[in-house]
């Protein structure tokens, strides 16, 4: 902990001297800074907490009165909102600060994703504060970890429901969430991710779009902006008027010689709205700095990461019913890629994966007239999913490609919940919600060479039951102060095959030879979890937040049924049945201010794992399928390392830091500076390390703003990360990572050739061409991340 302590003070002390200098300064600018400007975004959020706030909350000190009356006779309603004009665009670069939650969330809007263009969400979100990407193959298959927790720790959901695919199961493997059709993205953490189950310790990660509408298209000022909810919705009776809207996003990039596009339809009229999309990308080896290789210098190099082109497209339609008082809707959609695999076997085996997904999802919100309940809610999905990987089996002979592995994931899940209305306790006005969750999942990947072996498969098959019930409660005390108290219970029945050679838990050695017949394993959990919450507004438009949480979590199939060779990381892996829950207790403390000149959020936390999971390295390599030698013995070491599912006490603790600050007026825009830090630290109980954990990063740059333009300039410096598992792992170098940016917005004339609006910009990345390995990648000895680029982008509103 003194490590941190010192470490975290030395970087950001200075860091707070210059911001406690310069606010008091900023405040008296406000004057100053030009009238032409438009005002700060307002943050909307749509994943952390089933307590949506559309209404005011009667203050504690005031009686909540409901009209009672006679059977037959209508209670006594509240006045029908009008539609709310029109709001001011919101200017780009605008730092999102979200003060309104219990716990941090990082949003990435609209603007920002369109300016960046990445085609995973582990890429989109890889500089953000406390949060990184796996890039596992950059551009293509690179998952979100959040403060040093990934694959079974950290949830994707797209609209509220499950994104699918793989991803958490092979660090090669894509999300099937692509940022080309995506709106905007929600990093949620903290006691909020309760609502989706404790397989989400580390986090959320939300992407959202407009494939099941909760609202007409917006077309023009008059009368009708949107309708549906009741925040919204026009007077009763009322018809909105036909309309219909066009979206075109398209970018070219130099470093892959990328091309990517995608347009999105909105129509709708009455009481029906209609969504359409469809996207696409392709890229070629991507160019990067030097020879991509650090142990084997024998390779050749074109200047390109060897094996690195990716191409993907989808396409999604859905609609829904509007009616005074919610909405139904439903939407299909289908995602398609085609990627290869960087890295030394990569390349030699021409490894590349054709994934598929077709997804059906459909939510839901009904707001009745009632004095009890405020709102219901749902959400449905059923996902079918599958993929090839594909390449040689002999790097000599072109004549032996072929299918090496398959994997498919059938997968249901259902949410319901129920808002209440708040009531008057008294002591605070009280709001709760109530949700029930239930899925079920079916995996396979079995072995290529024996498709009917009960050994040799990865982990085939395996099923996952579950089924949860959770309950927010939210505590208005004041205008002033908030509190939120949170359960969760679930029921996890797993089921698989695994063989007989599994470790005992505590005794972490694996006899190479005892290999023995396939058994059937029937595994139940009841993980139980809460958490505790305090939100307190405070003088300068602050808001201080401390939250405190007990989770447990069940193993995952793969954790407990892995029994084979796993290419994307290199190993052989060992589940472990015994595995039991897992529990994390922790605290977070944040300060965050999100008006003003001045903007930023400080966050630290501590959490302790009792029982952490990891796939543990013991020196041993195997083969691919069940011989295995220790490095004593004179055998030559083979391909794969073998890796078994282990559990210890870890400690995980940290801190975030981002901050931005409107220095002043500059040629009628506003001028300013922005900076960054994080740092997180893990450590078993005997002080070793947690494997892959991101280095401690520090950045800032200077940015120009004004309705229209918008220009930065940053640079992020991240640390070597020496602090490494004892067996299995290598030290990083640390890299400088420089952006550059410029965009323009504006609204047009459609009278010209139908647009309404305009977004145009190009983006520099990796302007110093340095080498980057990302710490917490497997290949990171073997791939580079992307050098020098330019993007060049427009979109377009009809």
């Amino acid at each position: 902990m003194s490590f941190f302590v010192k470490r975290a003070f030395h970087i950001s002390s200075a860091s707070w001297l210059l911001l406690c200098v310069m606010d008091s300064s900023a405040m008296s600018q406000d004057a100053a800074a030009p009238s032409s400007t438009t005002p700060l975004p307002e943050i909307t959020v749509t994943a952390p907490s089933p307590i949506v706030r559309r209404r005011a909350v009667v203050p504690s000190r005031t009686p909540v009165r409901v009209a009672r009356t006679a059977p037959g006779r209508n209670r006594e309603r509240a006045p029908q909102a009008q539609p709310a004009p029109a709001a001011a665009a919101p200017q780009q670069g605008v730092l999102p600060i979200v003060t309104d939650q219990f716990a941090t969330v990082t949003v990435v809007p609209n603007d920002e994703i369109r300016r960046d263009g990445t085609a995973q969400l582990g890429d989109l979100l890889f500089s953000k504060p406390g949060i990184t990407g796996s890039t596992f193959a950059p551009g293509a298959s690179s998952r979100p970890i959040i403060r040093g927790l990934d694959v079974n720790r950290v949830g994707i959901i797209e609209n509220g429901n499950n994104a699918g695919g793989a991803s958490d199961l092979g660090e090669d493997h894509f999300v099937p969430v692509d940022p080309l059709a995506t709106n905007q993205v929600e990093v949620i953490r903290g006691p909020a991710a309760l609502r989706y189950g404790s397989t989400s310790i580390g986090g959320i990660v939300s992407a959202t779009n407009n494939r099941i509408p909760d609202a007409l298209p917006v077309c023009t000022a008059a009368p009708f902006q949107t309708y549906g909810l009741p925040a919204k919705a026009p007077l009763a009776g009322a018809q909105a008027p036909a309309c219909t809207t066009v979206e075109t996003r398209t970018a070219i990039s130099s470093v892959d010689r990328g091309v990517d596009g995608g347009i999105l339809l909105d129509t709708g009229g009455g009481n029906f709205a209609f969504h359409a999309d469809a996207y696409g990308r392709k890229a070629s080896d991507y160019s990067i700095p030097s020879y991509p290789y650090l142990f084997d210098p024998t390779k050749p190099f074109n200047g390109r990461q060897p094996n690195s082109a990716m191409q993907a497209d989808g396409a999604s339609i859905g609609g829904s019913y509007i009616f005074q008082g919610g909405f139904i809707g439903a939407a299909i959609t289908q995602n398609d890629t085609l990627y290869r695999i960087p890295g030394i076997d990569g390349a030699d085996h021409q490894t590349r994966i054709d994934g598929h997904q077709t997804k059906f999802t459909a939510k839901g919100e009904y707001r009745p007239d009632a004095a009890a309940i405020d709102a219901v809610r749902f959400w449905a999905a059923a996902t079918d999913y599958h993929h090839n990987e594909i390449g040689l089996a002999d790097p000599a002979d072109p004549a032996t490609v072929g299918i090496r592995q398959k994997f498919t994931n059938k997968e249901q899940e259902g949410r319901l919940e129920v808002q209440m209305m708040p009531f008057n306790a008294r002591f605070a006005a009280v709001t709760t919600a109530f949700g029930l969750q239930a899925g079920h999942q079916e995996l396979t990947a079995p072995s290529p060479d024996d498709p009917g072996s009960p050994i040799n498969g990865l982990w085939d098959p395996n099923r996952n039951n579950r089924v949860a019930g959770y309950v927010f409660n939210e505590l208005k005390f004041s205008e002033t102060t908030k509190a939120q108290i949170a359960g969760r219970i679930e029921r996890v029945n797993l089921s698989g095959m695994t063989p007989a050679f599994i470790p005992d838990v505590f005794d972490l050695t694996v006899d190479p030879g005892a290999i023995g017949p396939a058994t059937q394993r029937n595994l139940h959990f009841t993980p139980k979890s809460a958490s505790v919450g305090l939100l307190q507004n405070l003088p300068y438009d602050l808001v201080a937040s401390v939250t405190a949480q007990y989770v447990e979590r069940a193993p995952k199939p793969a954790e407990l049924f892995s029994r084979g060779g796993h290419d994307a990381t290199a190993t052989f892996d060992i589940g472990n049945p015994n595995l039991g829950i897992e529990t994390a207790k922790s605290i977070e403390v944040g300060l965050r201010r999100a008006a003003g000149p001045l903007r930023f959020e400080l966050t630290g936390y501590y959490t302790k794992f009792n029982g952490f999971i990891f796939r543990r390295l013991n020196g041993n390599t195997c083969d691919g399928s069940t011989a295995c030698v220790d490095p004593a013995d004179p055998a030559a070491p083979l391909d794969l390392k073998e890796a078994i599912y282990s559990q210890r006490d870890a400690t995980f603790r940290g801190a975030e830091f981002q901050s931005q600050l409107d220095v002043g007026p500059l040629y009628g825009g506003i001028w300013g500076v922005e900076d960054q830090f994080d740092i997180v630290r893990a450590t078993f109980t005997d002080g070793t390390n947690v494997p892959r954990i991101p280095p401690v990063r520090v950045g800032g740059g200077v940015y120009w703003r004004d309705t229209n333009w918008f220009a930065r300039i940053n640079l992020l410096h991240a640390f070597a990360q020496n602090d490494i598992a004892p067996i299995g792992e290598t030290p990083t170098p640390g890299y400088n990572l420089l952006k550059a940016e410029v965009s323009y917005k504006t609204k047009l004339d459609p009278s010209w050739f139908g647009a309404r609006e305009m977004i145009v910009g190009i983006v520099g990345n990796n302007l110093l061409n340095e080498n980057i390995r990302n710490s917490v990648s497997y290949t990171k000895d073997e791939v580079l991340l992307p050098g020098i680029g330019v993007r060049a982008f427009a979109n377009l509103k009809f």
